[in-house]
């Protein structure tokens, strides 16, 4: 799955989420990509409850590849949040690690 992801996403703290801009395009085609980034969202959701632990999320805004690293506080049908109340859709998500 990874191989086939592009190599460089630009690092940016969570804080500037909220100042991003969000297509509604999906950036995964298939349906086997798509369940494994809610499984590993949801694994980055159980660990930073319970251990704490943050998570890199690889995603996409309307401009280019950006990756930050936070904890998931909660999953919606549609959207991740993360502390602060910053929010990424779900489908602008590669994967999570």
């Amino acid at each position: 799955m990874k191989k086939n992801m592009p190599t460089f996403f630009e690092s940016i703290e969570k804080e500037l989420i909220h100042s991003l801009s969000f297509p509604k395009l999906d950036v995964l085609e298939s349906k086997e990509l798509k369940r494994h980034r809610i499984a590993g969202l949801t694994r980055a959701l159980a660990l930073g409850n319970i251990e704490h632990i943050k998570t890199k999320i690889y995603f996409e805004d309307s401009t280019s590849k950006k990756m930050v690293e936070t904890t998931i506080w909660g999953i919606t049908d549609d959207k991740v949040i993360l502390k602060k109340g910053a929010i990424i859709p779900i489908n602008r998500i590669y994967y999570s690690q």
